[in-house]
């Protein structure tokens, strides 16, 4: 009988960008999955301020983040957003040598640019929606598409500063408030047409066999038909209904539209495929390298599915990691003789 020995996984939550708290719920709840499993977590935190803090300890140096870090087996990065997502933590993690979930440096910049991720996604046969980019200093006077629209950050997660312009009478003003919004989520503002549709997610993640593992699909319901924004995200209104109601046909669709975009990012460990199905098929929305990662967000939800339930997934994904190609390579040799330090 083989006796599991317990892997030291660093957690690593908070961040420095407007996803703050969500990281922190996602760093909590992964902390609690890996003690369930066995294994011992060094939960570390990012302050708004950049800052450092290890659970049991208190404030630490940046010195002493990364000893603590280079003495474990494998990171879990929940950074959501700016500064960790968008391939910060991960070219960190790369310099340390630490075996890491997740996206690598490449892959978690280009789908954290909304943009770039539609730019890709077309070149790849993926349709996305009609779209402007509006940089800073751009002027903004009448909407550049026909309405409606949406209007959000290029970089911002957790749907913050997005909103849905419609027509009629002050739509002019409403679509200027609305880049005024985004703005305060993110320099560059994507303007999208709107699509009517239904939106349903896909996730994947790489499996140690090297095969793409899917969670069941999860479908979006809004209950007046709007956006899916922050406030539906997490004031419980939102409807997840998993598996979404698609047909064999679209199912196939959205499963082998996914794996063309996890293969041409470069994406590892999970990520989540945002789609809207429409009568003229798949409309790509958005890609999540780093996606909430509580046990009642959307990704759990659907590899529970499927019968992997967040603790399994949680220890799948850090095997994933540590079984990975070139995984630990730079890692200082005495890193694992350090596992058992607590001073």
């Amino acid at each position: 009988m083989t006796t599991h020995r317990p892997r030291r996984i660093a957690v690593i939550g908070g961040g420095r960008s407007d996803e703050h708290d969500v990281s922190l719920a996602s760093a909590a709840a992964a902390v609690r999955a890996v003690r369930a499993h066995g294994d011992e977590p060094v939960a570390l935190t990012v302050g708004r301020d950049g800052s450092w803090q290890a659970e049991g300890r208190g404030a630490v140096a940046a010195a002493e983040a990364v000893r603590l870090l280079t003495g474990c087996d494998v990171a879990l990065p929940l950074l959501h957003g700016v500064d960790g997502e968008d391939g910060t933590v991960a070219g960190l993690l790369t310099m340390l040598g630490v075996p890491f979930v997740g996206s690598p440096v490449r892959a978690g910049a280009l789908a954290m640019d909304k943009w770039a991720t539609k730019l890709l996604a077309e070149a790849a046969g993926i349709a996305t929606a009609p779209a402007v980019l509006v940089r800073p200093g751009d002027d903004v006077g009448e909407p550049p598409l026909a309405l409606p629209l949406v209007v959000k950050p290029t970089t911002g997660g957790s749907s913050n500063g997005v909103t849905r312009v419609g027509a009629g009478a002050g739509s002019g003003a409403a679509y200027r408030a609305a880049v005024e919004a985004a703005r305060a989520a993110g320099e560059d503002v994507l303007v999208e047409s709107y699509v009517t549709g239904r939106e349903v997610d896909v996730a994947l993640f790489r499996h140690h066999d090297g095969s793409l593992r899917a969670g069941a699909t999860l479908e979006i319901g809004v209950a007046d038909g709007g956006v899916f924004d922050r406030d539906r995200k997490y004031d419980g209104t939102a409807e997840f209904t998993v598996p979404a109601r698609v047909t064999p046909d679209e199912h196939a669709a959205l499963d082998r539209a996914a794996r063309v975009l996890y293969q041409a990012l470069g994406c590892a460990g999970v990520a989540r495929f945002d789609f809207f199905v429409t009568a003229d098929g798949l409309v790509l929305n958005e890609v999540n390298t780093t996606p909430g990662f509580t046990e009642q967000s959307q990704v759990p939800r659907m590899y529970a599915a499927v019968g992997l339930a967040y603790p399994a997934l949680v220890a799948e994904l850090a095997d994933a990691a540590l079984r990975a190609p070139g995984a630990g390579a730079g890692k200082r040799p005495d890193a694992e003789a350090r596992g058992g330090e607590r001073g």
